[in-house]
This record gives C-alpha cells, structure tokens and sequence, in this order.
C-alpha cells in the first residue's frame, strides 16, 4: 500500500533522499533549494537516517564533499540551484569525468545576472553537455519518483555517471500537491546497497582518483563518457520498468499526451507540461487536434525516439524555459530539429523563448501559440522560426 501525502517539491524530494539514507549529504543553502537539505538535516538530528550531513562553506564545496565521499566507496547526494550549481561548475565536470554517480536535487531557477530567484532552466542548461544524466520533473510526484529511480541508474556498472533531478522553483519546489509515497522498506530495496567496483579506501587495490592526463589518454576517456551516456539509455527504461513493477506509475523517456492523431503539438519540459496539456484539452474541445510531447529525459537526448514520435505531425513548437543567447534558438529546440533532421523528418518547427525569470505562462499563452501553429498549417509559412513568447512589447 502506498502512503498518501500533500507535500511540496522540495519536502518530497527530502524524503526520498532519507528513505535512501545515503552514506553522505553535502550542502549549503540557496533559494529555492535550500529547504531540501533543510528538512533533509532534521531526519539527520533525530536519528531517522544515519547519514553524515556535511554543512559546507559554499556550493562548490559541496561538489567537492561528494565527490571525495563518492571516490572513498560511499554514495553522496546534495542539492542547489542557479548560481549554486554555477558555483559548483568546475566539480560538475570533475564529477562526471571520474565516472562518480553522485545525485543531485537541482531546483531550477534563473542564474545571475540581474538576480533573480525565480523559475527558469538557465542553471540545467548551462551544464547541459557536462556528462551529468538530466532528468526533468513535471509534478511533486515525478521529482519523487525520480529521485527513487536515480541511484539504479547512475550506479549501473555500464553507466557509473552523477545524475540530477531537475524540477521547477517555486511552481513545484514550494507548491503542495497530493503524493504518493512508497513504503521505506520497499525503497531500501529498490534502491539496494551501493557496491562500488574501484574506490580509494579499497585497501586490496590502491588507486588514484583524478591524476594528470594528457594527450596519450583523454580522449580515449571521454569517449567512454560519451558511451556511458548512451548507455544510460537503455538503463533508465530498464529501472523504469522495475519501478512501475514496484508503483504501477510508467515513465519512459517522454510523455505522449494526445499525440496519437494530433496535427500540431508542443514540446516542453516540468510544470510547463500540466498548463499545456490543460491547452490541450481545451482545444480538444473545440474540434482542435493538439497535443503536448513531455521531455522527461533531456541528457542523455532520445533524438531517434523523439523524432519518431512527433513524425506524423504537421507543425510543432518547442518550448525553451532558457535563451541559448545564440540567435539560433533554445536548447531544447536545436536538439529536437538536430533530431528531427537526422531521421529525416521534415516538419515546420519553431522555437519559442518563455517563461525567462519566472514570468508566468497561461493557457492563454500557449493557446496562442497553437493558433500560431494553425496558422502555419495552413499556410505553410513559418516567418521567423525564433520567437519569445510573453514579452511586453512583443506581438
């Protein structure tokens, strides 16, 4: 039986992290994160987890705890946001280039400058492409679930990468919504002991962990990064498996929300989905085929997966919560149109920038960018293909 509960992101994200009760917790406080490692630190006090908490003096601090935690044979977790994560920046890499699976809690929000507190994916997009798997969280639920999920997947000997939780500041971190809650006993299990094959307190093998390496070798090791990435692949629907085995919740690498005869549709990721798929249904309503594609999984890129799935339709917006500041588009959308071009589908697609600093998005919103896809169908004219969506002065 599940355990029925209303919590915010960031307590449910907490509770998750004690029923893993990981060997190791380093963290220092950043808004909106910061309650995380907060209620995580009360579960540490009265003895319901026997984790080492470490309250360091900076974000880049904490990498370095989990890193040295997760290279001495333990399993470290943390959390952070924005320009915590951009502080962390040098260890992110370090972490995923010495194969370390540690995990990670990130609470999106907008990175510096000007500062802002609030919800955009400027933070996960700005370490997108360093070897650290991404998983995107739309509901309080999904974040939970995620971070149930996180250990099997980065563990996996044919992966051994750290793995962050993305969800959305505020919208999900602060906001209560019903969950789900599994049994401890059945999470112990799930998530099982983590049993390193190489690490530094191993006295039976004496390694070192970060040496100097130069032309002979590098290359060589980052292209067994890269393969492990792919590798994930394959591992994050097997531990979905075992996971909706355990739940009956099913997570793939994205969500198909009435796409099966859907003649226009957007692409977007977190809490953004539940208001497009709100649009969705209203439009449904009135006679119109739209449906919404979920990212759940943004690294490793299903590319193939993804491309398949939005083959059959007739134009497609893709939803960006960050500006590459490039001239050519979002993140997400240069992935999905790289994609798209690789299998050889060809459907107008365009890019829409929204939702910058925490700026609210509507139905109304989103209903206009549907009808900006009407239109498109109709005429087959798509004008400028990089638009920002929510913009005063903006049409």
């Amino acid at each position: 039986m599940s355990i029925r509960e209303r919590l915010s992101g960031n307590e449910a994200a907490a509770i998750a992290m004690k029923q893993i009760n990981p060997d190791v917790v380093a963290a220092f406080p950043i808004t909106p994160s910061t309650e995380i490692p907060q209620y995580f630190s009360t579960f540490v006090s009265n003895g319901t987890v026997d984790t080492e908490f470490v309250a360091v003096e900076s974000e880049h601090s904490a990498m370095s705890a989990c890193i040295g935690a997760e290279s001495a044979g333990g399993r470290a977790m943390t959390a952070t946001s924005a320009n915590g994560l951009s502080l962390m920046w040098e260890m992110i890499y370090i972490a995923s280039s010495l194969r370390l699976p540690i995990v990670m809690s990130l609470v999106n929000r907008a990175v510096s400058g000007p500062l802002n507190i609030h919800c955009d994916h400027s933070d996960a997009m700005g370490v997108r492409d360093s070897g650290w798997i991404q998983l995107f969280s739309e509901t309080n639920q999904e974040a939970y679930d995620n971070l149930i999920m996180a250990h099997q997947i980065a563990e996996h000997k044919d992966v051994l990468l750290p793995l962050m939780v993305c969800q959305d500041g505020f919208i999900t971190s602060h906001s209560i919504e019903n969950i789900e809650l599994i049994e401890d006993d059945k999470v112990k299990e799930f998530v099982g002991k983590y049993k390193p094959e190489h690490y530094l307190l191993n006295d039976k093998e004496p390694i070192a962990v970060g040496p100097l390496d130069l032309q002979a070798y590098l290359f060589e090791h980052k292209k067994q990064q890269a393969d492990a990435m792919r590798n994930a692949k394959k591992v994050i629907l097997e531990v979905a498996e075992k996971f909706e085995k355990m739940t009956g919740r099913k997570y793939g690498f994205f969500e198909e929300y009435k796409l099966e005869d859907a003649d226009i549709a957007i692409v977007c990721m977190n809490s953004t989905a539940g208001t497009a798929k709100a649009t969705c249904d209203k439009l449904r309503e009135q006679g119109i085929k739209a449906g919404v594609l979920k990212v759940r999984v943004f690294r490793p890129f299903p590319a193939e997966e993804i491309a398949k799935a939005l083959s059959k339709l007739k134009a497609i917006a893709v939803l960006d919560k960050a500006d590459s500041l490039n001239g050519a588009g979002g993140a997400l959308f240069e992935d999905v149109t790289s994609a798209m071009f690789i299998s050889k589908v060809q459907i107008p697609t365009i890019n829409y920038v929204y939702g910058i600093g925490g700026r609210d998005t509507t139905v109304q919103d989103l209903e206009k960018v549907y009808n900006d896809l009407t239109q498109i169908v109709k005429t087959g004219d798509i004008q400028n293909p990089y638009r920002y969506l929510g913009v005063r002065g903006e049409n």
